[in-house]
């Protein structure tokens, strides 16, 4: 590092903090970024890659007529929008259809999905409609066909979280942030009771060293209280957690490009069942949970998902064929006690202890960029910084400066082109030049050796993990390809990071136990 000396430093590098740290670089502000692990390792890439206002919480809204809920769908949808437009090539429009099995339920999701379209206005994808059942059986073969009726069609937005929160991180380096992985908080410093600086563990380099900033930003989601009692012993509970639970499965059990949105399984769980990165998502929420680093899914939360599975659908899937599965915990604000966790509103809370830590705390992925101008601004007004208007409204992050629809990849075959311009949009024609010699890195995907390269040198890529995981995606829909890659991904890093032996090897082993367990 340069300087120790920062104006603003951010404690997360997932959705918020690189959010945060985006807003905090364009406006001008010396700004450092720690992340314990690798960036989005926590939630921020386990997301059920939804960018919504959220049709739930709209439900609730109504029949509570509760406006705070109102209010999170109308800055959900728009920032939703705002999010289409700055990462195009990582945020697209998806259709989702709810299969509906008694008659009155048609007209009362209908109506609801209208409102949905109403609150967008302008901003909205597309109209909500209703689809007779044999469109829905065409559309849908494997659907539960006895005592169907019809189903309602409506548009949110898709995204690939883990590539959106690197995209983030690229765009603040480019207004000169310093963001860096791997990068430990182990305590706080204080001049007169006040926070003043960190103690952090480079653990890529093993060497401990100190920053200092009169700001401090505890964005570490789901582990802010964690942080917070670091600070303060006495500090209070503000979090309850929920975990999400996904698996994939083969595009066969979803031939369509649409997805499917179940809003109430038995146990009042919302379960989506989607079209990403060629395969077939499916994912439910809000199931409390305990705080873990890499929480794993349980068995019961595979079998819960199948058994669903079979309700909706005329099918039978074995265990054998999930190709890969996660598990992310969502940081929510903490309500009274006995409060369902699938009942709190995901909105945000800014908070500053009395030695001046601010922590934000709960939001989701779809609001990161109007938390991060809160916080900002938050911190403007506390310490009486030179006020700095927000610029990331119509920010177009890295990878969507120079796109178009039409943009194309020199010197490729039409799939690793077309591959390469969803992960890496304007950038794709850098990868290739990482190599003298273009070779995929498996056969039966588009994955190809110069991203090895590249996400190293660009992306912050310091651990196979990383890339298999977080900038490939490849363990997170086909976890036995993940392993397959491993050895083609470790001898490239071994000759660009010039480890030994030995580092290969103790790297080999570290990424097989994270393989095999949890991502």
């Amino acid at each position: 590092m340069n300087s120790n000396n920062y104006d603003i430093i951010i404690i997360g590098g997932g959705a918020t903090g690189s959010g945060i740290a985006l807003d905090a670089s364009y406006r001008g502000f010396k700004t450092l970024l720690l992340e314990k692990n690798d960036f989005s390792e926590g939630t921020s890439s386990r997301s059920t890659k939804l960018v919504h206002g959220g049709v739930r919480y709209l439900e609730a809204a109504v029949k509570k007529l509760d406006i705070d809920q109102f209010n999170l769908v109308k800055e959900g949808l728009k920032e939703r929008s705002r999010l289409l437009k700055n990462a195009p090539h990582l945020c697209s429009r998806l259709t989702l259809v709810t299969p509906i099995y008694k008659l009155w339920e048609l007209p009362y999701m209908f109506a609801g999905l209208t409102m949905y379209d109403l609150i967008s206005g302008r901003r909205g994808l597309g109209r909500s409609s209703i689809i007779s059942k044999k469109k829905m059986i065409n559309n849908f073969p494997s659907i539960k066909k006895k005592g169907l009726v019809g189903g309602v069609k409506y548009y949110d937005g898709s995204f690939n979280d883990a590539r959106l929160n690197i995209s983030l991180l690229q765009s603040a380096k480019k207004f000169n942030g310093d963001c860096r992985n791997y990068h430990e908080v182990n305590g706080f410093l204080y001049t007169d009771k006040k926070i003043s600086g960190l103690i952090v563990k480079d653990s890529i380099n093993d060497k401990e060293f100190e920053v200092h900033a009169p700001i401090i930003i505890n964005a570490t989601g789901a582990f802010s209280d964690k942080v917070r009692l670091l600070d303060d012993k006495k500090a209070k509970k503000l979090l309850d957690m929920s975990s999400g639970i996904h698996i994939v499965l083969d595009k066969k059990y979803l031939p369509s490009k649409e997805g499917l949105m179940i809003p109430k399984t038995e146990d009042g769980r919302v379960l989506f069942i989607l079209p990403w990165m060629g395969k077939c998502l499916v994912g439910t929420t809000d199931e409390p949970t305990k705080l873990s680093e890499h929480p794993e899914v349980a068995q019961k939360d595979i079998e819960y998902i199948l058994k669903h599975l079979e309700i909706y659908f005329d099918l039978k899937i074995d265990k054998k064929e999930i190709l890969s599965s996660w598990s992310g915990i969502r940081p929510l604000v903490a309500v009274e006690k006995n409060a369902s966790t699938s009942s709190i509103v995901r909105e945000h809370l800014i908070i500053k202890s009395d030695s001046g830590l601010v922590s934000i705390i709960g939001g989701k992925w779809t609001t990161y960029r109007k938390m991060a101008e809160e916080v900002v601004d938050y911190v403007i007004s506390e310490y009486d910084l030179e006020k700095k208007k927000c610029g990331t409204k119509k920010l177009k992050l890295v990878g969507s400066e120079n796109f178009t629809k039409d943009f194309k990849v020199d010197s490729l075959d039409e799939e690793t082109s077309k591959y390469l311009i969803h992960m890496y949009g304007d950038k794709a024609n850098e990868v290739p030049k990482c190599v003298s010699k273009i070779e995929k890195l498996h056969p039966n995907y588009a994955y190809i050796n110069a991203e090895v390269i590249y996400t190293i040198r660009e992306e912050f890529v310091k651990k196979p993990i990383d890339f298999l995981v977080r900038r490939s995606n490849i363990a997170l829909i086909d976890i036995e390809v993940a392993k397959e890659m491993l050895d083609t991904v470790l001898n490239i890093m071994q000759n660009e990071l010039n480890w030994n032996d030995k580092k290969v090897q103790d790297e080999r082993k570290a990424t097989l136990l994270i393989l095999n367990n949890s991502l």
